[in-house]
């Protein structure tokens, strides 16, 4: 149709003829004017977001605040299913293989959606989706509060005493809490035991349970358990300490290791690229007001979270730094078998 247009407007650009510049001026205006008819859409029925994650888990508790604050101005209601398997990549591939009409998101982490074409899961890399980030959430080392490891110097000690015996639980391969493990073992050069789970809850209760001795998940997921006082924290793997509301004061890794690596992960919504570009603008619009939201702002202080708005050109940047980064490090340390140069992922210098 622009093409049309345009062709029209240059045609009508020749000669001298009064009522040939005032049809220019309207084509002209009808140029502006239809993407602004097109940046309103009003979805006509409930929107489905695909949370390829167990219920109770950090993808789904963000999901869930974030949805509740983008029906007020979106006028729908939005129904969070969880589909949890094969580290969350069926869940995303249901999402993908669903109409791409925007009344189907998919919910997950950037650590999670980058990493599944090097894993041999599901071919559509982060360049296919049109990214939402509302939270950044850190990783936390936490164990019963009865274990025999008072410290982060026990931990890697026991790990160096029994190579490959002591338990991690973590939300599943190459989940947040996975990718943390990995780069502590590297950091410390030691070995543990992974027991992978079907989402950051499971991974959770298992250690609260006693089937593991420890859990490397997101703050927002040990929350609860820490503040019940049936989980003790060792230390958050972020750059910086932090304070969950009922608990206390958890201190970062680097308090006595300076150079540790920051680990962490961002969450929100997606949906595929080529959806309509009205659903696009109004999502992004209903997108930045939730975000800042009061709702969202009291779910990250209660939970340690960083409350973000990360979306267009900064959230695809942030995907290709964090592609770079995950999919390498699977790839190096043997978990991910095929190499991120098949999808063009370079290094990280």
């Amino acid at each position: 149709m622009y093409i049309i247009l345009y062709k029209y407007i240059v045609y009508f650009s020749k000669g001298d003829d009064p009522m040939k510049k005032i049809f220019r001026l309207f084509l002209i205006f009808l140029l502006f004017l239809i993407p602004l008819l097109a940046a309103e859409w009003k979805p006509i029925k409930p929107i489905t977001i695909i949370v390829p994650w167990s219920a109770g888990g950090s993808t789904d508790l963000t999901t869930r605040t974030l949805a509740s604050e983008m029906e007020k101005y979106l006028g729908q209601k939005i129904v969070v299913v969880n589909t949890p398997g094969a580290a969350g990549s069926i869940g995303m591939k249901n999402a993908w293989d669903a109409p791409h009409d925007g009344y189907t998101w998919a919910a997950n982490a950037v650590v999670d959606v980058v990493k599944y074409p090097v894993l041999g899961y599901f071919e559509v890399t982060h360049r296919d989706w049109i990214t939402f980030w509302v939270i950044y959430a850190p990783n936390v080392i936490c164990v019963r509060p009865d274990s025999k490891y008072k410290s982060v110097k026990d931990l890697v000690e026991e790990m160096k005493k029994r190579p490959g015996e002591v338990t991690v639980a973590t939300a599943g391969v190459g989940s947040a809490g996975h990718l943390a493990i990995e780069l502590f073992s590297i950091y410390f050069n030691v070995k543990y035991r992974h027991v992978p789970y079907a989402g950051g809850y499971p991974a959770v209760i298992a250690t609260v349970g006693g089937e593991t001795e420890v859990v490397t998940q997101l703050s927002m997921e040990v929350a609860e358990m820490l503040r019940a006082g049936k989980l003790r924290a060792l230390a958050t793997l972020s750059g910086r300490s932090f304070t969950i509301s009922g608990y206390g004061r958890i201190p970062t890794i680097r308090t006595w290791y300076k150079d540790y690596p920051e680990t962490g992960a961002y969450f929100g919504i997606m949906f595929p690229k080529d959806v309509p570009p009205e659903v696009v603008s109004t999502v992004t619009k209903a997108f930045v007001k939730a975000a800042y939201s009061d709702t969202v702002k009291k779910y990250a202080e209660q939970n340690g979270l960083i409350q973000v708005c990360i979306y267009g050109k900064k959230a695809e940047e942030l995907n290709e730094e964090i592609a770079s980064r995950v999919c390498w490090l699977l790839y190096d340390q043997g978990i991910a078998k095929i190499s991120p140069e098949k999808f063009n992922i370079p290094r990280k210098k």
